[in-house]
C-alpha cells in the first residue's frame, strides 16, 4: 500500500544566465546548443562556495532545474514529441517539459568555477531558470550508449522488421538531418531585422527546420499552398522542401494589415517597419 501523497518543498540553489530569453529561442536538447556559453550563478551566504570545492576538475556536470514557465499543476499524460511521427507518447517515455513535477535534467560542459559562478557551455536552458542541484558527470557510470531506446529505435517504429522491437540497435543522437538554405530575399530580410531591431530569426528557424520540416504542431509548421509555413512567435517563415533540402523563401508578418495599421505595441511596430521595408 502506498503512503499518502505529501507535498515536497525544494529551494533553488541558483539561476541560469543564458542567451535564450524564452521557449522559442531555447534549443530542445544540449546537442542542439553546442558551444553556446552562459553561467550558473549560485546564491550567496549559504556555504555554496564550499560545496563547489573540487568541481572544477570535471569536464561535464549534470544540472537539475525547474521548468519554471510551466503553468502550476498543469501537465499532460500523453505528449507529441517532434520525432514521434505524429503519434502521442506517454510523458514518462519522453523528455517533455510537461510533467507532473516540472523537473529537468541537462548535461553541460564546465569551463570554469569562479567563486559562486559556474561558466558552462551547451546551454539549452531559458534565462532565469531556477537551478535545483549540480552533480558531476561520470562517463563510465552515466553513459550506456548501447542501451535500447524504446520507440526511438528504428525497429520499434517498423512493425514489419524482424526481431524484437527496440532491441540491440542503439539510436545515435540525431544531428540535424536537413540542409537549410536561405533565398537572397529571406537572407536580406533576416539580416535587416537583426541589424535594425536586434531580432534574430535565422538561428531558431534554421534550428527548427534542420530537425525536420514536416507539418507538426510542436514546431508550428503548416502547409501553405505549394509550400509550408513555420510560425516563430508573431513571424511567419515560408519555405519549400525538396528531399532533405529546405529552402527558406521569405519572412512575413503574422499580423493582418488592419492590426498593423493601428498598433502601438513596440513589438508590433517592428513588424510595421518590416512590412514597409519588404511589402508583399
Amino acid at each position: 500500500m502506498l503512503p499518502p501523497i505529501a507535498p515536497i518543498s525544494l529551494t533553488p540553489i541558483g539561476v541560469a544566465r543564458t542567451p535564450h530569453p524564452d521557449r522559442v529561442s531555447a534549443p530542445r536538447q544540449p546537442y542542439a546548443a553546442h558551444d553556446i556559453p552562459g553561467t550558473i550563478e549560485l546564491y550567496p551566504a549559504l556555504n555554496y562556495e564550499h560545496a563547489l570545492s573540487d568541481l572544477e576538475g570535471w569536464e561535464r556536470i549534470w544540472v537539475v532545474f525547474l521548468f519554471h514557465l510551466n503553468p502550476p499543476g498543469v501537465w499532460r499524460p500523453k505528449v507529441l514529441p517532434p520525432r514521434s511521427a505524429g503519434q502521442r507518447r506517454g510523458v514518462f517515455s519522453t523528455r517533455s517539459p510537461h510533467r507532473p513535477n516540472p523537473i529537468g535534467l541537462s548535461v553541460l560542459r564546465l569551463d570554469a568555477v569562479d567563486g559562486l559562478t559556474l561558466h558552462v557551455r551547451d546551454l539549452d536552458l531559458i534565462d532565469g531558470t531556477p537551478i535545483l542541484d549540480i552533480k558531476p558527470y561520470v562517463p563510465w557510470a552515466d553513459a550506456f550508449p548501447s542501451s535500447r531506446t524504446g520507440w526511438l529505435t528504428p525497429l520499434a517504429q517498423d512493425p514489419s522488421s524482424e526481431g524484437t522491437p527496440g532491441a540491440s540497435i542503439p539510436t545515435p543522437d540525431p544531428e540535424p538531418g536537413f540542409r537549410v538554405t536561405w533565398s537572397p530575399l529571406a537572407a536580406e530580410q533576416s539580416a535587416w531585422l537583426e541589424e535594425h531591431h536586434a531580432v534574430d530569426l535565422r538561428t531558431p528557424v534554421t534550428r527548427a527546420l534542420s530537425l525536420g520540416p514536416q507539418p507538426h504542431p510542436y514546431r508550428r509548421i503548416k502547409r501553405d499552398g505549394d509550400a509550408f509555413r513555420l510560425a516563430v512567435k508573431d513571424w511567419r517563415i515560408r519555405f519549400q522542401v525538396d528531399g532533405r533540402d529546405v529552402a527558406v523563401l521569405r519572412i512575413q508578418s503574422g499580423y493582418r494589415p488592419s492590426q498593423l495599421a493601428t498598433a502601438t505595441d513596440p513589438a508590433v511596430q517592428i513588424q510595421q517597419a518590416f512590412v514597409a521595408r519588404f511589402p508583399d
